[in-house]
């Protein structure tokens, strides 16, 4: 693993956070709670993933999820080392176990989740010093953008007699 800590070092977070907000638009368009996610390795993205729990009912396919899978297929390792995940809400407590066992070790999202945040705001699972491994985390990028999206699809659902 590098020695570098790329949360201390000038880093586009705003550039791959845009690319997850994507991410999330695409999640948005199908119905899907508007979750976007981006692994970043070496400079370059390898995995990018939007939630698809509706449309493969599978209440596993989050964005974070989706993405790692795919991350570890790029890499050919399930240790996903040197990389960064950009994702579009705090993960919840799952995304957060399997950003542990995938050894993530920078983990940066947009905004918090008040009812199921398990990296800052309900639960620090990424920095539990019980477990293997822990994730450095950085909250807040682009949080407006991302807590709008969110926002406007929820509005969208109440007044569908949804969610």
């Amino acid at each position: 693993m590098s020695d570098i800590n790329p949360l201390s070092v000038l880093q586009p977070h705003d550039v791959w956070m845009k690319r997850a907000l994507d991410q999330a638009v695409a999640a948005y368009d199908q119905g899907e709670v508007p979750v976007g996610a981006v692994i970043v390795h070496n400079g370059r993205i390898i995995a990018e993933a939007c939630n698809q729990r509706e449309v493969l009912n599978d209440p596993t396919a989050h964005a974070e999820m989706i993405a790692i899978t795919q991350a570890a297929q790029s890499l050919g390792s399930w240790r996903l080392l040197d990389c960064t995940l950009y994702v579009t809400l705090e993960p919840c407590p799952m995304c957060a176990g399997a950003i542990v066992q995938s050894r993530i070790p920078f983990v940066v999202y947009g905004t918090a989740d008040p009812k199921g945040g398990a990296c800052d705001t309900l639960f620090n699972i990424t920095s539990d010093i019980r477990l293997n491994h822990q994730a450095a985390v950085l909250g807040g990028v682009m949080m407006e953008d991302c807590k709008a999206l969110l926002q406007q699809f929820f509005r969208e659902q109440r007044a569908l007699g949804k969610k």
